[in-house]
């Protein structure tokens, strides 16, 4: 593998916008180098779905993570790298099972590609994950995977409560919090987590940044559940009431559904069948009005809060704290 750049130590605190800006120009052409370990066949489909882009929240994450918990630049940059490549094979993967022919405004891999080079695709990825960890096997490095292997096993299987969750014609809301929770949160757990691992922090500084993490991953899909639903498609790249036409559980819908009283008769059936546009419109309004938008954008700050109170029970170096409270406002807030 080539050689790491390494970020500037950060006293002070960046902007999100300028953290999330310096994890993409240090984990980018680490991320190509390791690419190329690929066999040929698959590069170029690889390429392409990282031609797309990507907000690289979970590569800030570990690099602000790993600098709180007092490291040097480079300690988390290997981490950075392997987040991310676990994170797209699971946007990879993830595609093929809800059918979406575009990801970022360019056709998903599959689409471009066939499903089966889009599976192995994102089977590369995952374990070319591990290699990069894995290729100093140093004592914060073996720990780092582990906690990497045992995210992704959470992710996966958040991903297949929600694909069950689908065939139901009802769930609670702790259901779909749970299902969230590993399906989301996981990850970005595994991302504060292993940038304090990777900075050699005492476990009650990994344990507080790894909750740091989980919370911010629930609050985060929290607005990913009102971006599916009343999102605007220009800017998200996505019809509004996309996840009502592909019958996603999402939280809104769970908290819908636990108001069974106050909407109308046949809103449950109606998320079981294909629906018109008209339809879609309908079942958008009436989330609207039994106040699941407003509940689940609650949920978010309840979550968001927890997430910044987690960042206070141990000492952190001031400005990477601060820029995590920056990156975790940030992405709270956003419209895609």
């Amino acid at each position: 593998m080539t050689a790491i750049s390494s970020p500037a130590r950060r006293d002070s605190a960046l902007t999100a916008t300028e953290s999330l800006a310096q994890a993409r120009s240090v984990a980018t052409p680490a991320i190509d180098a390791a690419v190329l370990r690929l066999c040929p066949t698959l590069r170029p489909a690889v390429c392409d779905h990282l031609a797309g882009g990507g907000k690289f929240v979970r590569a800030g994450l570990v690099l602000a993570s790993a600098a709180a918990a007092g490291a040097d630049g480079r300690a988390g940059v290997v981490g950075a790298v392997a987040i991310e490549l676990v994170h797209n094979f699971s946007l990879i993967h993830d595609d093929i099972i809800d059918g979406d022919l575009e990801r970022r405004h360019r056709p998903t891999l599959w689409a471009a590609h066939g499903v089966g080079h889009a599976i192995i695709a994102g089977d590369a990825l995952a374990t070319l994950a591990f290699q990069v960890l894995l290729e100093e096997p140093t004592v914060e490095r073996v720990r780092a995977a582990g906690r990497l292997a045992e995210a992704t096993q959470e992710m996966i299987a958040g991903q297949a409560e929600d694909m069950a969750l689908e065939l139901r014609a009802c769930l609670s809301v702790e259901e779909c919090l749970h299902m969230e929770a590993g399906k989301t949160g996981a990850l970005l757990s595994c991302a504060t987590g292993i940038g304090a691992i990777l900075a050699g922090a005492p476990e009650p500084t990994i344990e507080a940044l790894s909750d740091f993490g989980r919370h911010l991953g629930i609050a985060f899909q929290a607005v990913d559940d009102v971006l599916g639903i009343w999102g605007e498609p220009s800017v998200t790249g996505k019809p509004v009431g996309n996840d009502l036409r592909q019958h996603k559980k999402s939280l809104p819908i769970a908290i819908a559904l636990a108001r069974g009283a106050a909407l109308p008769s046949g809103f449950e059936s109606m998320l079981e069948r294909e629906l018109t546009e008209a339809e879609v419109a309908k079942a958008t309004l009436l989330l609207e009005q039994c106040g699941a938008r407003q509940e689940t954008l609650a949920i978010g700050e309840l979550q968001l809060r927890a997430a910044l109170a987690a960042l206070e029970r141990v000492p952190l170096s001031p400005g990477p704290r601060a820029e995590l409270a920056a990156i975790a406002r940030y992405v709270t807030e956003r419209d895609r």
